[in-house]
């Protein structure tokens, strides 16, 4: 029988469910993790307790049957433990993430079908056969192993009995999750009330005994939800006031006025503007911990699967940086965890013949440097093989055999569509996909990565992201009477060429000699038909830029400056030009368009045109 959800419930009431539901099992992943290495963790325990028992009234009070009795079980298994009754065990720990994860497949799947994205029933395996496991463990004591989920059979479902007077179809919506008979009636709960946020379980520095004390510091600062809406509203507002006190402060006009009061005052209207900036854009920022805290249950999950033993250690969790691009780099940092612990770690008795200890170590950290966030993920397996890198590259035709590579440019080899080293394909890794969307993706996020490694002694994967993705440090260009934008991240330098730093190679075009490596020139007036100051490449100046592992030379007129702008969009009229990424007002009141330097160093060669670069 399909669960009913009662429509009268209110919509903010369900999005408050579905926002602490995910922070409770957050919570629950967590606090599981660190009891795991540390079972005699009260404090740690009671959080999971107080998460299951929050969790399990707020669905009694939806009418959520199936989700309200396995937290029930599972909160009755954590009281024996508080009183004693039971030990941390691993069967605990794993019928604990096993119902953590259960219970987050029911809310994904809830949400999608309130929101409208599912219209299908859910298909997710019911909970009677973990709450017959998890009862199992209860009544087998101390000291015994948990009942095989797979031994247990999985009831038919069977009709549920239904409330004495059905709610009329009007005023219920269906959700369609599977109740089985062996699911019994839910425990009662209290009285509705708001529902509670669980004491975050203490954070760890390490997956494996880390200081489980650390980060258990209670804030007492008052939190006030925001809607998201709001806030990227506020954003922009604050970005328009920005371009506006600019635009002020450069008119001709008022600064021939020559009047001191007046520039007192503009200097302190700049002064606010920009403190109202830096507060409005810290509202967007969030802490990487949770990123960085589901790599633990990733990382323990994986190393069993592949029999080796990695410890994950943690740095700068509380490092902060756009929502944004919090949401968005968390499928990057995924798969190259994946690889690290696939790929770059061996296993103990290897490990152990190469005289290194049998537990290996992967090492997540973030830090602040200069405007910009670096996220590294080292680890120190067995490295990156260079010779077998050039040969599986030159194997699939990627490069030919008479190409010289730098080890940058080498390593950088791993990013191409389709490569890999692997002589096995596992389910982890192994097909040659991933690598080449990890890079596009914090390309899109107008970051880079780059890699360093040892043979036998690791790997360094460097992340850098801008700190939001609604400013950006630009360097102001002018091609003819126009200006455009480069991102200061990818611009590696810059000069005025002489006449024998530029050639023609055949079949590659015109090529500029930076210090002894060739790169393409591209000539910007021609890329965007405009007509330049002249058309002598002596007369401009060359801007080296970077994408990946990727360099190509442009030529502008003159570089104009550096300034903070704020990203707007171009809209329908330009989405198809791949080489904008957006627009910004500078200080005079003149629009300049945001070059994508991802899509001018892909470019085959100076003469395509916007219409040649649409997708």
């Amino acid at each position: 029988m399909p669960l009913v959800l009662d429509e009268n419930i209110e919509a903010d009431l369900l999005k408050e469910f579905f926002n602490e539901s995910h922070e409770h099992l957050e919570n629950i992943e967590q606090g599981a993790l660190v009891l795991e290495d540390n079972p005699k963790h009260k404090e740690t325990l009671d959080s999971i307790f107080r998460a299951f028992h929050s969790f399990k009234g707020a669905a009694g009070f939806l009418n959520l049957k199936p989700m309200n009795r396995l937290a029930h079980e599972l909160e009755s298994l954590l009281d024996l433990v508080r009183e004693g009754k039971r030990d941390v065990s691993a069967a605990i720990i794993e019928v604990v993430l096993k119902g953590g994860d259960l219970l987050r497949e029911y809310v994904v799947e809830l949400q999608s079908q309130v929101s409208g994205q599912s219209d299908r029933a859910a298909i997710i395996k019911p909970v009677a056969q973990l709450i017959h496991q998890v009862r199992g463990v209860i009544a087998m004591g101390n000291g015994a192993p948990a009942p095989a989920a797979a031994a247990t059979p999985t009831p038919a479902a069977a009709p549920v009995a239904t409330p004495e007077t059905p709610a009329p179809a009007e005023t219920a919506k269906v959700i369609a999750m599977p109740v089985t008979a062996a699911t019994p009636e839910p425990v009662p709960v209290e009285a509705p009330r708001p529902i509670a946020r669980p004491t975050p379980a203490p954070a760890e520095k390490s997956a494996k005994g880390g200081d489980a004390d650390h980060g258990a510091v209670k804030n007492n600062n008052t939190v006030v939800k925001v809607d998201t809406g709001k806030l990227d509203s506020l954003v922009d507002l604050v970005g328009e006031m920005v371009i506006a006190q600019s635009m002020v402060a450069q008119d001709p006009d008022l600064r021939a006025l020559q009047c001191p009061r007046l520039s007192r005052n503009m200097t302190q209207l700049s002064h606010i503007v920009n403190d109202l900036q830096r507060t409005a854009m810290s509202m967007r920022m969030v802490p990487i911990r949770a990123t960085f805290q589901k790599m633990n249950r990733l990382v323990r999950d994986l190393a069993t699967k592949v029999e080796k033993q990695v410890e994950l250690k943690l740095s700068g969790e509380d490092t902060e940086l756009d929502r944004t691009i919090i949401d968005e780099i968390g499928d990057p940092l995924i798969h190259m965890v994946r690889n690290s612990v696939d790929h770059g770690i061996e296993k103990p008795e290897v490990r152990i013949a190469h005289g290194k200890p049998a537990v290996g170590t992967l090492h997540m950290n973030a830090f602040h440097q200069g405007g910009n966030i670096v996220i590294q993920i080292s680890d120190d397996g067995a490295g990156l093989n260079e010779e077998r890198i050039l040969a599986k590259a030159i194997e699939k035709g990627i490069i030919n055999e008479k190409q010289q590579l730098s080890k940058k440019e080498i390593f950088g080899l791993i990013f191409a569509p389709g490569f890999s080293t692997a002589d096995k394909v596992s389910d982890l890794s192994g097909r040659g996909v991933g690598m080449d969307v990890v890079r596009s993706n914090i390309e899109k996020l107008r970051g880079k990565v780059d890699i360093d490694s040892t043979p036998g002694k690791g790997a360094v994967f460097t992340i850098y992201l801008p700190l939001t993705l609604a400013i950006i440090d630009g360097l102001i260009i002018a091609v003819g009477e126009e200006h455009y934008i480069l991102p200061t991240l990818s611009v590696k330098e810059s000069f005025r060429p002489h006449a024998d730093m530029i050639s023609t190679v055949h079949e590659r075009g015109e090529m500029v000699n930076v210090r002894g490596h060739l790169s393409p020139l591209l000539r910007l007036y021609e890329l965007f038909g405009i007509k330049p100051k002249s058309t002598n490449a002596n007369d401009g100046i060359i801007i080296v830029i970077e994408s990946g592992n990727q360099q190509r030379c442009l030529l502008v007129d003159d570089l104009v400056g550096k300034q903070e702008v704020v990203i707007k969009s171009l809209g329908d009229a330009f989405k198809r030009n791949r080489a904008l990424s957006g627009a910004s007002i500078l200080g005079d009141g003149r629009v300049g368009l945001i070059l994508d330097v991802s899509t001018l160093v892909s470019l085959k060669d100076e003469r395509n045109d916007p219409t040649a670069m649409a997708a």
